[in-house]
């Protein structure tokens, strides 16, 4: 048998060994929990003959349309009908559902007609007047449910900033939210051409609940002439929904890979994809048994090192600074800062350029508590993604 048989063989059985396994352990979808506003007699906003809870249901099912035909991908709906759902119980569906990402689609309104263009909202306690007021719209829905005030103790939907110091767990999901929502605006720019007002924080009482990545979209104002037209037909609600879509598949491909034998531990992590660490593996192989039969193999190692790849664990992300000493990170060393224009404080552990040494790190910050670390990656500065890293 010469050498290039013996090599084929090899990386065969090679290959044979990890797919099995990888079929064994592997093969959780992508779950999108998709909320349609309001509903029965919570009619949200009405202006010009347009109705909220009817659009953002034709929004949401078309989304979801989209969606489905993605085999990675499970939709889970808050409702499909014109039915009436409790705010905590639209997050608790997607908690129950394990879902990765909750989207809660929405349209807003205001006494100016001319106000127009989409924003997205991501959990937070921003006491800015505008958000809290577009917060307060949405979250005085809880005032038609039964006994509010005993389910909602401490929180008063005339005043959203009573949320604050309730919870601190948005925080955990924030920059993921964050990457979801400006996938979503980036999006209505470039496939629509709408205006686009901005990622913004509030305290939505519909987020509050969702255990994990969640955004709220303003699809546009109905209150508005034009959006009010575009957001009530079919064609404009199929464009919409497109571009939501789009947003969320991009998100998906970032953060989850491509493929359907995804190892999903949490919806708030960066993972690498399996299809990516096993052809590495399979080509560290076979240069062993290369170097076993040929005498003075090639050398084709081409590590990360050289590639200018750096990589870090992402411990936390939050809007406060905090002072870099070990007590404060449950004893971890070398936790380094950086910050994207002050608004959050990314904080990382270790920075190597091998990614065996890396591994090794992320497993020393859960073993610390960090359970929901993750592995970033920066080329020559510039952060990339660890599967372009991997490459």
């Amino acid at each position: 048998m010469n050498i290039v048989l013996k090599i084929k063989v090899v990386a065969t059985i090679i290959v044979f060994s990890i797919t099995s396994s990888s079929y064994c352990q592997y093969g959780s979808k992508f779950k999108v929990a998709l909320d349609a506003g309001h509903g029965a007699h919570d009619y949200g906003a009405i202006y010009n003959g347009h109705i909220e809870k009817n659009i953002t249901l034709g929004i949401v099912l078309k989304v979801g349309k989209i969606l489905e035909e993605n085999p990675n991908i499970d939709v889970i709906y808050t409702r499909r009908t014109d039915v009436f759902i409790e705010l905590v119980e639209r997050s608790s569906i997607a908690n129950r559902a394990d879902a990765n990402i909750f989207v809660s689609i929405h349209c807003n309104a205001n006494k100016n007609p001319a106000a127009d263009g989409t924003e997205t909202y991501v959990m937070g306690l921003n006491k800015n007047a505008s958000n809290l007021a577009v917060a307060k719209s949405e979250n005085a829905v809880i005032t038609l449910e039964k006994d509010y005030k005993q389910k909602y103790e401490g929180f008063d939907p005339n005043n959203p900033s009573s949320m604050i110091g309730m919870t601190l767990m948005q925080e955990e999901y924030l920059e993921n939210s964050i990457s979801l929502a400006s996938k979503i605006q980036d999006q209505f720019i470039s496939e629509l051409d709408r205006k686009s007002r901005g990622v913004k924080q509030a305290p939505f009482m519909v987020l509050h609940k969702a255990y994990m990545p969640r955004v709220l979209v303003e699809t546009g104002f109905i209150s508005n002439p034009k959006d009010g037209i575009l957001l009530d037909s079919e064609e404009g609600q199929m464009k919409v929904a497109k571009t939501i879509a789009d947003a969320i598949i991009s998100y998906k491909k970032e953060y989850f890979g491509n493929g359907s034998n995804e190892n999903v531990e949490r919806p708030s992590k960066k993972i690498i994809e399996k299809t990516i660490k096993d052809s590495s593996k399979v080509m560290r192989l076979e240069k062993e048994v290369v170097k076993q039969i040929v005498e003075k193999p090639e050398d084709n190692n081409t590590d990360s090192k050289n590639l200018g790849v750096i990589f870090k664990v992402q411990i936390a992300a939050v809007g406060k600074k905090i002072e870099l000493t070990p007590s404060n990170f449950k004893g971890l060393k070398n936790v380094s800062i950086n910050s994207d224009n002050g608004a959050l404080y990314k904080y990382t552990y270790g920075e190597t350029s091998d990614y065996d040494t890396a591994k090794l790190n992320l497993q020393e910050a859960k073993s610390k508590g960090f359970a929901t670390a993750y592995l970033i990656a920066f080329k020559e500065g510039k952060k990339i993604s660890v599967q372009e890293a991997l490459k």
